[in-house]
């Protein structure tokens, strides 16, 4: 969706002098951003934004210098995954704004709140294939919520406001606004943005009692319920209503990977990550469950796996504040358009004189899946070190309440499986686009937004080697964040895949063992580096991370190339058959 705002006028001439009653459109822009309480901004000056940059040494928020545009993005959604708030990201025109493509497509899959402001050749210069130019609305509207071109400069305090709106309400998701260089330069007079009104954008924030009531009725009828919860429930705020309606119901609750922490992995109902490379119980339940309970997901493909066989003997109650998401992958029974978190405070409030449900039988037979099927690796202590291995060490040093940054690959899964998160907003990643290289700018965005938090990327050595350059931005700026490398010399999931679907023929998969020295790379651009590859050396070299708060920390750990990551569904098969280790190969 894309909008172009008001009627071009002829702001050709540069710069004019600013009395008391006028400003310039590019001191309107900042002042907007100031309006909307922005702290924080991440970008890269370049010709066509040039006249932002000016006023925004007096601006009352603090720009970040990333090193490249695709970092100021990863950068933006890393602050708003760990604030809640809208994160801001500003490139100039042409190559600056097609390098937030990636960022923008991220943040849309994941309902990230977020503002891409991008330059713009003059007015006049527009379709002429000027220096610099792009159809940037043109190339974003397929990856951003909204997008708008703005054409008057007597809008931008109210185009900015729209857009911040826009970002962090309903399903949350990226906004951009294109500005011409000659609307930044003109002339006009202040105006506090008007009150929003949007008539053709009004989310449906209260569910139907009507289809609350349904969905009541289902669970209390249930024998094997399940509540199966994704990002929308960390978006929504709705982690204490979801724990209050689990704790009334005793149902199992299942997390997805984007909703890592939304339930704390300490609760007894907890179970976990389902789906591709999920555990076992949690995929099992749902495939096993009467009734499934889905709020604030979207049914993705690395859950159902083959959807024909998802969850066969399940009734569905799907709620999630996007319709659009409501029957795309699975019809449900019973649909509730709402915010997560009023869809479980009404379902909470209206569940009344109901005993909790004992579900003895089912909670025993979820025990003994557990029991016969829980996560494992063996760590010999003279043989190669093990990842696994290394992340249970990481996360039992490292502050409980630590915020984890990953990156794409078998690392994150095995992230996500092995960490213990009982927070939301702890774990940040890509989820649906599935993003190498998200990881060391997405931390620092996290730690810019959070600095009282202890930041942890865990990165692959392929996914380090694209966005590595943002730790000059870390040193720079001074954001200390701690990163562990999980160096396997390969794109490993991708090495994985072609040893068990390609007949072990590793095509362009290997990344070599000794390229770079990521011990030196971290000391050029101002880190500290440090190295283990045995497992006697684990603990020492991440208490001595841990305890580097000035600078921040680059760890190589030297693991198996040849470990693959377990539990695994084969892509596009059913959930029935979970491979649980390499002896089901």
């Amino acid at each position: 969706m894309s909008r172009r705002t008001g009627k071009a006028k002829d702001h050709e001439s540069p710069r004019k002098e600013v009395t008391m009653s006028t400003i310039t459109g590019a001191e309107a822009l900042i002042k907007a951003l100031e309006y909307q309480d922005v702290d924080v901004a991440f970008g890269i000056p370049g010709g066509a934004i040039l006249p932002a940059y000016d006023p925004m040494l007096e601006a009352g928020f603090r720009h970040i210098l990333a090193r490249h545009e695709q970092g100021a993005g990863h950068m933006a959604e890393g602050y708003a995954w760990a604030t809640g708030k809208v994160g801001v990201a500003i490139a100039t025109s042409g190559p600056g704004a097609t390098n937030l493509v990636t960022p923008l497509a991220d943040a849309l899959m994941d309902s990230v709140p977020m503002v891409a402001i991008t330059g713009q050749v003059p007015t006049q210069a527009v379709g002429n294939d000027a220096f610099q130019e792009a159809y940037t609305t043109g190339i974003t509207m397929p990856a951003t919520k909204h997008n708008y071109f703005v054409s008057d400069p007597d809008e931008i305090s109210q185009v900015v406001a729209e857009a911040f709106h826009i970002a962090s309400t309903g399903r949350p998701g990226p906004v951009l606004i294109d500005l011409p260089k000659d609307i930044l330069n003109a002339s006009l007079e202040w105006h506090d943005p008007r009150p929003i009104s949007m008539p053709g954008y009004r989310p449906t924030i209260e569910p139907h009692p009507r289809r609350i009531a349904e969905a009541i009725r289902m669970i209390q009828g249930a024998e094997r319920p399940v509540l199966y919860v994704g990002g929308g429930i960390i978006k929504a705020n709705a982690a204490a209503a979801l724990l209050s309606f689990a704790e009334m119901t005793n149902m199992p609750v299942i997390t997805t990977l984007m909703g890592r922490g939304a339930m704390p992995d300490s609760h007894p109902n907890t179970l976990g990550m389902p789906g591709m490379h999920g555990l076992y119980a949690a995929t099992t339940a749902i495939q096993k469950s009467d009734v499934l309970v889905a709020i604030g997901v979207r049914f993705d493909d690395r859950v159902t796996g083959d959807p024909d066989s998802f969850a066969p003997f399940a009734k569905v109650i799907h709620g999630d504040v996007d319709p659009a998401e409501i029957g795309k992958v699975r019809v449900p029974e019973v649909p509730i358009v709402g915010d997560a978190r009023r869809i479980l405070e009404a379902m909470g409030d209206n569940w009344g004189d109901t005993p909790t449900p004992k579900l003895r039988k089912w909670w025993q037979t979820i025990r003994e899946w557990q029991e016969k099927h829980p996560l494992r690796f063996d760590q010999e202590t003279d043989g190669p070190l093990k990842p696994q291995f290394v992340l249970t060490r990481l996360r039992d040093l490292a502050d409980p309440d630590a915020i984890v940054v990953s990156g794409v690959g078998q690392h994150q899964m095995w992230a996500s499986q092995y960490w213990r998160f009982d927070n939301p907003r702890r774990w940040i990643n890509s989820g649906g686009l599935g993003t190498m290289g998200f990881a060391v700018p997405a931390a620092i965005g996290a730690k810019a937004g959070r600095p009282d938090k202890q930041v942890v990327a865990v990165d692959g050595d392929g996914c380090f080697q694209m966005t590595v350059q943002e730790l000059i931005t870390a040193s720079v700026e001074k954001i200390p964040i701690k990163v562990a490398v999980f160096n396997n010399s390969a794109h490993g999931m991708v090495r994985q895949w072609q040893r068990l679907f390609y007949n072990e023929r590793f095509s362009s998969s290997d990344l070599g063992r000794h390229l770079p020295d990521y011990v030196k790379l971290a000391e050029a651009m101002g880190c500290v580096g440090l190295r283990a590859d045995r497992p006697e050396d684990v603990d020492g070299v991440i208490n001595r991370m841990l305890e580097i708060d000035d600078r921040s920390v680059v760890v190589e750990f030297e693991v198996d190339r040849d470990e693959m990551v377990f539990p695994m569904v084969p892509a596009g098969g059913s959930n029935d058959v979970v491979l649980t280790g390499p002896e089901d190969l």
